[in-house]
């Protein structure tokens, strides 16, 4: 598996803020949800990112 570097990483960065790379999130799951969204991903069931939401940290 080959690590990302710095100008990979800005370069993704970029596409995704012009809407070239959309990421998919499959589902949202509030911080005291925690235990509920490592369940969800352990069954496999999963379409995109799984999410955690932490009060007061996130806009």
């Amino acid at each position: 598996m080959k690590r990302a570097d710095g100008i990979q990483l800005e370069k993704i960065t970029h596409l995704i803020e012009k809407g070239v790379i959309k990421p998919i999130i499959d589902k949202i799951f509030t911080f005291e949800e925690t235990q509920a969204a490592l369940d969800y991903v352990e069954a496999g069931k999963t379409k995109g990112k799984v999410v955690i939401t932490v009060k007061g940290h996130l806009s």
